[in-house]
């Protein structure tokens, strides 16, 4: 087998350690919506808030145009960890 690229390797090696960030990250934020989820059903609330979750689509879509990535990217990545939190709020309210 040849010698790998080590030009290759090197962008491999920091997409592999992004990957890495990004699945602690996204730990860290269901860790704290999780401890929403909770409180929401302690006081009665509703599993979802679809102004909140709007007012942070569009600020993240505004973050996404100024980072030079595609916002239909960064809103559809949003809307499924939203649906997901929602799921896990709706579990904790036991519905």
């Amino acid at each position: 087998m040849s010698n790998p690229d080590p030009v290759l390797a090197g962008f491999r090696s920091s997409i592999d350690n992004i990957d890495a960030a990004l699945i602690h990250i996204l730990a860290e934020r269901f860790r704290i919506t999780k401890a929403v989820g909770t409180y929401k059903a302690e006081k009665n609330l509703p599993a979802s808030d679809p102004g909140r979750e709007e007012r942070q689509i569009a600020r993240l879509r505004h973050l996404a145009s100024e980072a030079n990535l595609d916002p239909e990217f960064s809103e559809k990545f949003l809307r499924f960890i939203i649906q997901e939190v929602i799921r896990h709020h709706e579990q904790a309210a036991g519905k």
